[in-house]
């Protein structure tokens, strides 16, 4: 059986995005997202589930859905570190916009659900933490059965690295031989069409979403040796410095003209210390601020607005 042979529907990040916004207009209940992500589908039907709840723990979880997520779609899990604590973020590389609330709810949720029920007893995040303004706070703090911070830098989902340890009770080594090698051979095929530059490119930017990625981190995505990943790269005439340059100055292009984002939330996602560091990469790519280079480009080519039904 072949998990992929199926005919595929595309469908683009804005209209996604769009789909979960008229889910939350068109529901009264202000809880909805946290339902959706906690209904208890069958995860014979998603490869990708399937793979994660037969997970030797919950971090093997978040790990491989983390790595499988790229085969449908251009949303990158990561998993930061705090101390003794883990924070799960979601972010969506190819985004215009900032992911609405009815989304991130969803995917919080069956982030929780997912590890009640591989862990096999109920388990209580630190502390959500939202962007968005305070709002039905007793809703989520009673869901998520934690503290939850509103105005956040970002959304997380935290997570004491105790937890993250925790073994799954669904753990199932022969199911796990069976899905994994099926999804590595689908993720092969996907990364064959482009060359070794292109490939490395394209983990960069899922990897930096907030982080500041190295070699070693590019070549365990890789499942390569350092040395064998320099020596590739080596023979293609660059560097994991100059490539890493290229997939940030591209991710950048792309936030600055596509979305509103502010410029420290940009930042952040393009994995600098501070707003500084990238004003000063931009300008040596660019010749101009990031500010500057954003109103010029959407002067010259102003984004149609979507026409929609009220």
């Amino acid at each position: 059986m072949r998990l992929f042979s199926q005919d595929k529907i595309f469908l683009s990040t804005e209209d996604f995005f769009a789909l979960h916004e008229g889910i939350a207009q068109s529901s009264d209940d202000p809880g909805i997202g946290l339902k959706l992500g906690n209904e208890e589908r069958v995860e014979r039907y998603d490869p990708v589930k399937l793979a994660a709840i037969s997970a030797r723990s919950f971090e093997d979880a978040v790990e491989r859905v983390s790595r499988y997520k790229q085969l449908t779609c251009p949303e990158a899990i990561r998993v930061v570190q705090r101390g003794n604590e883990s924070a799960i973020q979601f972010v969506w590389l190819l985004a215009h916009e900032k992911e609405p609330a009815l989304l991130v709810d969803v995917c919080f949720a069956w982030i929780v659900s997912m590890a009640q029920r591989g862990i096999g007893r109920p388990i209580s995040p630190k502390r959500v933490e939202f962007q968005r303004a305070s709002v039905h706070r007793e809703i989520y703090e009673a869901h998520f059965d934690c503290q939850v911070r509103f105005k956040a830098k970002q959304n997380a989902l935290v997570f004491s690295k105790a937890d993250m340890e925790l073994p799954f009770v669904t753990h199932n080594a022969d199911l796990l031989a069976t899905v994994a090698p099926q999804l590595e051979a689908e993720l092969r095929k996907q990364i064959a069409q482009k060359t070794f530059s292109e490939q490395v490119k394209g983990i960069l930017k899922q990897l930096i979403a907030g982080q500041r990625p190295g070699i070693q981190d590019l070549a365990r995505e890789l499942h390569l040796s350092t040395r064998t990943l320099q020596r590739r790269l080596t023979d293609e005439g660059t560097t994991f410095q100059s490539l890493l340059d290229d997939a940030r100055r591209e991710l950048a292009r792309h936030y600055l003209l596509h979305s509103t984002r502010e410029l420290n939330e940009t930042a952040y996602l393009l994995g600098y210390e501070d707003a500084n560091s990238f004003f000063r990469a931009f300008h040596n790519w660019e010749g101009t601020s990031p500010g500057q280079w954003r109103l010029l480009q959407r002067t010259s080519h102003p984004r149609k607005e979507r026409v929609g039904v009220a």
